[in-house]
């Protein structure tokens, strides 16, 4: 199952590509550790800087590899084989061990070598031309100094979450401007 946004930078035969790399190394897998692995859903989604993210929730259980086109258009060859690989192995390691496992550890790194793929945990590549979301930072003071809160954060404050200073031990308020 594939689901793409329609401003993708990457054309119908790079996605096709990236979905049939994608069930390539799932039946590799299925061969080398003789255990039925089920096709997993690809979505074409992902945003921010990350190259790929396996991601699964409980209940009804659903697993899912999603990929940034952005970032795959900037060199589409090295994710194809490289990136895919790495959701691929984080989404075998899942099948093969459950929740628990480490995101990066040993199991991980051996589904990666028997793939035949250098276990890196993130790689070095350009982002020129990758749109990237900024969070918006929120002003905050305590009896010392004034501190600079992510949205998040900021979203959190709001809902009744309290923020320390780390030197002087104050809560953080929302510094009001005058």
């Amino acid at each position: 199952m594939v689901i793409s946004s329609a401003s993708s930078p990457l054309s119908r035969d790079q996605r096709q590509l990236v979905m049939a790399r994608t069930a390539e190394y799932v039946q590799c897998a299925t061969e080398l550790f003789r255990r039925e692995i089920p096709p997993v859903t690809v979505l074409f989604d992902l945003s921010g800087q990350a190259a790929g993210q396996f991601r699964w929730t409980a209940g009804p259980p659903r697993c899912v590899i999603r990929y940034n086109p952005w970032v795959f258009a900037a060199d589409f060859a090295h994710h194809l084989n490289d990136t895919v690989a790495h959701e691929v192995a984080h989404y075998v390691t899942y099948r093969l061990h459950g929740p628990r496992s480490i995101a990066h550890g040993p199991e991980w790194r051996r589904v990666m070598s028997d793939f035949g793929v250098s276990p890196r945990a993130s790689g070095h590549y350009s982002l020129a031309g990758v749109p990237v979301r900024r969070q918006a930072r929120h002003v905050y003071c305590c009896d010392c100094r004034s501190h600079e809160l992510s949205s998040t954060r900021h979203n959190r404050h709001q809902r009744g979450h309290h923020y320390s200073c780390r030197y002087c031990g104050g809560l953080l308020r929302r510094h009001e401007a005058l």
